[in-house]
């Protein structure tokens, strides 16, 4: 397993718990729907990767550049650190990790 294929995982995985939190503190389906979905798009992307096939690289780089916007947006309107900021940091850490030459 190379570092791409753990940072997609770990990010679904983070992603998907995340969502099911925002659920259960705020009620709020948005973050119970799209930490879902992204998360499982992450973790498929990773098993993907796993098993050789190229475009599991491609979906989970645009699935976190996805996020970055997202995240980015929900920080500027907020000005709050959890979760906007945190997740931009953790968004772009995980791009950096996915475009990075292996």
């Amino acid at each position: 397993m190379n570092l791409t294929v753990l940072a997609a995982f770990l990010y679904g995985i983070i992603l998907l718990v995340g969502g099911i939190i925002g659920y259960a503190k705020a009620k709020s389906k948005p973050s119970l729907i799209s930490g879902v979905v992204t998360g499982l798009l992450l973790i498929s992307a990773a098993i993907i990767q796993l098993q050789n096939i190229s475009w599991g690289l491609t979906l989970a780089q645009i699935t976190t550049i996805l996020l970055i916007v997202v995240f980015a947006i929900r920080f500027i309107k907020t000005r709050k650190w959890m979760p906007g900021g945190l997740m931009l940091i953790l968004s772009v850490a995980t791009l950096a990790i996915l475009v990075s030459p292996a």
